[in-house]
């Protein structure tokens, strides 16, 4: 079987440029990576990093230059050039329904994939052009697949689009090996862009609040779904708390070191999806605490961190998880046994194939 995702920055991502980074390219790539380990041929076309027409390949996945310009004419060459059984498209834009149809003509069967929680819900997902909503509603409808992320997506789907819907949970990728606690750096890691659904002003706030305990935040400013200058303002506070070690955007490598050796990862996003950061945090078996984020309840139901509702009570749990290595370490094994259960490549590829035979 073949199948053939298009996205703006994967190629990018692999070759480490940290502007790229984000939690949508990195699941496509591990999501293709681990198809690719088992047989299916993967093709990724891709508008930067390669010129149009070049090839070339990663870990047994091929990456083609589409060229930039117009999308849906490069996506029909692309499909026709490539001929894949299977197109993947991740998050949500206002032409994947045209997109969609190129698609189905070419005679390749689709999948949308949600990356953010409010993708499910077409008034809502769109962050640019919101008034064609109804072409991306149009993408659910005739999509052949919808992969979401967890259960609270597959709720907020319409009734009529959950029958070929499955949740596919994302991959952890990467090492899976936790340092000791007490021999870690005592400090709370908080990684993601600056961008106003994560909420960065509440990580100031707790901080504030916390005097007495160790920030380090990775990130860049973003103009995505936050007002002009926001980034910014949030990027020149950060630098001027006293407690918070600010490193701006670092590459993938070193975020998830700064994860590897933190107490606790933090999080205070109002919405995501089901973040990247908390499975690299679980991986190497860093706790999480979260304002309010937990999909499907995972951080709560296996003793995965806590969630913590306000800033008040993160200080409060922040200080008590810093005080003691040996909670941390409980913590740790079962966020290590967590991700090998459900979000290991072997677990989600299974999943994967389960959706596509019976949605």
């Amino acid at each position: 079987m073949r199948i053939a995702f298009v996205d703006h920055y994967v190629h990018d991502h692999l070759s480490g440029r940290a502007s790229t980074v984000s939690g949508a390219e990195r699941q496509q790539w591990l999501l293709g990576r681990a198809l690719a380990a088992q047989g299916w041929s993967v093709v990724f076309g891709v508008d930067r990093g390669l010129p149009p027409g070049d090839r070339t390949r990663y870990d047994g996945v091929e990456f083609v230059g589409i060229g930039g310009g117009s999308t849906l004419a490069n996506w029909r060459r692309f499909l026709a050039s490539e001929q894949p059984d299977w197109s993947y498209w991740r998050g949500a834009y206002h032409l994947l329904g045209p997109a969609m149809e190129l698609a189905k003509q070419s005679g390749a069967k689709t999948i949308f994939a949600a990356a953010f929680d409010s993708d499910v819900i077409p008034t809502r997902a769109l962050s640019f052009r919101r008034r064609l909503w109804p072409l991306f509603a149009w993408a659910l409808a005739r999509t052949d697949r919808i992969f979401v992320q967890h259960g609270g997506q597959l709720a907020n789907l319409r009734a009529p689009w959950r029958s070929k819907a499955r949740i596919v949970y994302s991959i952890a990728g990467g090492p899976s090996a936790a340092k000791p606690h007490a021999q870690r750096c005592a400090y709370v890691a908080w990684v993601g862009m600056l961008r106003q659904p994560k909420r960065p002003d509440l990580l100031l706030e707790i901080a504030r609040k916390a005097t007495d305990v160790r920030f380090v935040v990775c990130g860049a400013p973003s103009s995505h779904r936050s007002p002009a200058g926001y980034g910014e303002r949030m990027a020149e506070a950060l630098r001027t708390c006293p407690n918070i070690e600010y490193l701006g955007q670092v590459p993938p490598e070193q975020a998830h070191a700064v994860m590897a050796d933190a107490s606790v990862l933090l999080s205070t996003s109002d919405e995501e999806g089901f973040p990247n950061t908390f499975l690299q945090a679980w991986s190497c078996g860093t706790p999480v605490v979260s304002l309010t984020v937990d999909p499907d309840r995972m951080i709560e139901q296996c003793h995965l961190g806590g969630v913590v509702g306000t800033p008040e009570s993160a200080v409060v749990t922040l200080q008590e998880l810093l005080a003691s290595p040996e909670r941390r370490d409980a913590i740790a094994a079962r966020a290590m046994r967590h991700v090998a259960a459900v979000h290991s490549e072997e677990s989600v590829t299974a999943a994967f194939h389960q959706a596509i035979r019976t949605a």
